[in-house]
């Protein structure tokens, strides 16, 4: 009987910071800014704004799989 190699892949820190990234911008809304509870009187993001948000979210997250 042949054993199966069933163990995943390895994956570097910056794929996990990437996915944790991904993760917590699609299920929080992160950097989007716009609707919000309230009256906050911010305008939208423009998208360079939210690309940054972004980069400094992956950045965050890069530290954080990193320790």
């Amino acid at each position: 009987m042949a054993e199966e190699n069933t163990s995943t892949p390895v994956r570097s820190k910056d794929e996990i910071a990437l996915e944790l990234m991904k993760f917590i911008a699609v299920t929080t809304g992160y950097g989007k800014g716009g609707a919000s509870a309230g009256y906050t009187g911010k305008p939208a993001r423009s998208s360079e704004e939210y690309a940054d948000a972004l980069i400094e979210l992956y950045e965050r997250c890069r530290k954080v799989v990193g320790k």
